[in-house]
C-alpha cells in the first residue's frame, strides 16, 4: 500500500508553517513588508525549497520586487531561524518567488462579472 504523502511534500507543508511564522515574528526588515506564504515546493532531495510569497502592497510592482530581494539577501538568516525550529538534519536552501496567482485571479473574476453582468445580478437575486 502507498504512502499517503511522500516526504518531501510533508517537509513541505512543515516548512510552510514554520516559514509563516518566522516571517511574522522574527523578520523586522521594513524592506520586507508584509509578506504571505502562498505555497512551497520542495525537492524530492530535499536540497531547495521554493517558496512563492505574495506581498500586500498599495503601490506598485517595484516594492513586492525589492520585498522578494530583501528576502533572497536574508534567506541565510531566515534559513537559520527555521532550522532551529524544525526537527531535521538537513532544511533546505531557500530561494524566495514572488507569486502573483492571487491578483492573477482577481483580475479574470472582475473580467468575468465584466463580460456577463447578467450572472452576477442573477446570483444576488435569489
Amino acid at each position: 500500500m502507498p504512502r499517503e504523502f511522500l516526504r518531501f511534500q510533508r517537509v513541505a507543508r512543515q516548512l510552510q508553517r514554520e516559514l509563516a511564522v518566522t516571517l511574522q515574528q522574527d523578520i523586522k526588515d521594513p524592506a520586507v513588508g508584509f509578506v504571505t506564504v502562498n505555497d512551497v515546493d520542495v525537492t524530492k532531495d530535499l536540497s531547495v525549497a521554493k517558496v512563492y510569497i505574495s506581498v500586500l502592497t498599495t503601490s506598485a510592482k517595484e516594492d513586492k520586487n525589492t520585498s522578494i530581494t530583501a528576502l533572497n539577501h536574508a534567506s541565510n538568516y531566515i534559513h537559520g531561524l527555521v532550522s532551529k525550529r524544525m526537527r531535521m538534519r538537513m532544511v533546505p536552501e531557500l530561494r524566495f518567488f514572488l507569486d502573483e496567482s492571487t491578483e492573477q485571479g482577481i483580475k479574470m473574476d472582475t473580467l468575468l462579472k465584466e463580460t456577463n453582468p447578467e450572472n452576477d445580478k442573477s446570483k444576488k437575486g435569489q
